[in-house]
């Protein structure tokens, strides 16, 4: 009960005019960055986040927030359109969409997904209202060992089972805490990596490092990638779903939804794991299977439902825990904190009206989003006929502004610049760059808990075995690092019997 009288204070903020403005710009923005291939959520949120300087920080949060779920839904017009996934978790939307498109029937194809993303894009706040209080009450009994390790599951989390390569994961992770640590120590006072330059004796600022990786690293990938193909076209009166096709799709949307949310509360997961999943087990439980992969409108159904689903499911560990879900969540996160407001267990009880506002923000911005989405998919869809080799200087521009835009200073646009760099190559190795990012975010939160903890226990690391929740999480964090790597080695003895028994 105490929930609902909390959300009807943040509709309070939701829809008030600047609530309601902020929320409709977050996601056109999402929209339109999401119908761009190779610009995804957590890239269009940290371009955009210069933008937010100045507003109240709830203000903020709702655009950031509503950017984050707009762009995923913006993936699925080049998904369906043109076959070009706009990022991971519309792979497999591509994969039918695109031959529903074919066979004339793209407006079908964008408007299941719509509308499964709305439906459990809205079950999943209705289960985040009632998860997110709960879980964050019981963290309200966390100290600093349970912090430190909290913060370290969601790096192993996020290296172990949100990568293809745990190896490069690790070694992406290590190189964020590394470059974390440069600045001066916040106990001693005494530089540290700083190599006598002033403007690193601050340390590397999240922001041109995000602006960077993501987007500069995005858009030079981006211009390595042939032009895609013809834009299929389509009509209004084609997004009309039949009675036949809503049945066909209902479960769907459901389980969808459900594995969706799930996979988007486990810290690292991501919406690419949520919508793969979501996909093969309504091929396992469809009554036509043969029809995945050349035109099934329940699998694009599923795939889209359990992607936005996943988005929000990944609020809860940020707003109950300060852990983020996923890059998104870490931009958000930074976003808190180039605010001046401290993510963490806390974060719903200090900051009520930021959290709560946001969380009504998600209900009329999913709504906004289905009014957009079906009307306006023709016009979206006329995006795509730029040329990106056109669009790609001016993003890259916005990118260099936003960054010199924080202190009016060169060096963060030569952070930027640099990380740009790397994230092209790291693109190119497909090596991992969230990691990265939440190596960033939780480092400061790790290193304080860490010496905090050990100056408790007079330098005995017991402390982190004999609290029954700190032992707990240790053991969690020790399974994320062991478990991919069991995983692994058992696919590796599977293969190698294949090859024997072949």
């Amino acid at each position: 009960m105490d929930e609902l009288i909390s959300l009807a204070h943040g509709f309070e903020t939701a829809l008030s005019p600047h609530g309601l403005l902020f929320t409709f710009i977050g996601v056109l923005l999402g929209q339109l960055i999401g119908a761009l291939p190779g610009i995804g959520p957590a890239a269009g949120m940290a371009l955009l986040l210069p933008v937010t300087f100045g507003m109240p920080p709830t203000i903020a949060v709702m655009m950031l927030a509503g950017i984050m779920y707009g762009a995923q839904y913006g993936g699925t017009l080049t998904s369906v359109l043109i076959n070009v996934p706009g990022e991971a978790s519309s792979v497999m939307t591509a994969v039918d969409g695109h031959q529903l498109a074919r066979q004339g029937h793209a407006g079908k194809a964008l408007s299941i997904a719509a509308i499964g993303s709305f439906l459990a894009g809205i079950g999943a706040v209705v289960v985040l209202v009632f998860a997110a209080p709960a879980l964050s009450q019981f963290a309200l009994s966390f100290n600093t060992p349970e912090y430190f390790l909290l913060a370290t599951l969601g790096l192993t989390a996020s290296a172990g089972f949100g990568s293809s390569s745990v190896l490069k994961a690790l070694l992406v992770t290590a190189f964020g805490l590394m470059i974390a640590l440069i600045g001066t120590d916040p106990m001693t006072g005494t530089p540290r990596m700083s190599f006598g330059s002033d403007d690193l004796a601050d340390g590397l600022d999240f922001l041109p490092v995000a602006i960077g990786l993501f987007g500069i690293g995005e858009v030079l990938a981006s211009l390595d990638t042939p032009d895609a193909g013809p834009v299929a076209k389509m009509r209004l009166r084609e997004l009309w779903l039949t009675k036949a096709d809503w049945i066909k799709c209902r479960a769907a949307i459901l389980r969808g939804g459900i594995i969706g949310f799930i996979i988007g509360v486990m810290p690292g997961a991501g919406a690419a794991v949520s919508s793969l999943m979501a996909y093969f087990v309504e091929r396992r439980f469809s009554k036509h299977p043969e029809q995945f992969g050349h035109g099934a409108l329940d699998g694009i159904a599923a795939a889209e439902s359990a992607n936005n689903a996943s988005a929000h499911g990944a609020y809860v560990p940020m707003l109950a825990l300060g852990i983020p879900g996923g890059p998104g969540t870490a931009v958000l996160l930074g976003a808190l904190i180039l605010a001046g407001i401290r993510p963490g267990p806390s974060l719903m009880t200090e900051q009520p009206a930021l959290v709560w506002g946001l969380i009504a923000s998600m209900f009329t911005g999913n709504l906004m989003l289905l009014i957009l989405n079906l009307p306006l998919a023709p016009l979206f869809a006329s995006v795509l006929r730029v040329p990106y080799v056109y669009l790609a200087p001016g993003i890259i521009v916005l990118s260099l502004v936003g960054a010199y835009a924080q202190t009016l200073t060169i060096f963060p646009v030569v952070v930027a610049i640099v990380f740009g760099v790397i994230g092209y190559f790291m693109i190119k190795t497909d090596f991992p760059r969230a990691p990265l990012v939440l190596a960033m975010v939780l480092t400061p939160i790790m290193e304080s808990s860490l010496r905090q903890s050990l100056m408790f226990s007079e330098g005995s690391l017991l402390i982190f075995i004999q609290r029954p929740i700190a032992a707990i999480l240790l053991f969690a964090v020790i399974f994320s690092l062991v478990g991919p790597l069991l995983i692994s080695l058992q696919r590796r003895r599977a293969r190698r019997t294949a090859l024997k028994a072949g």
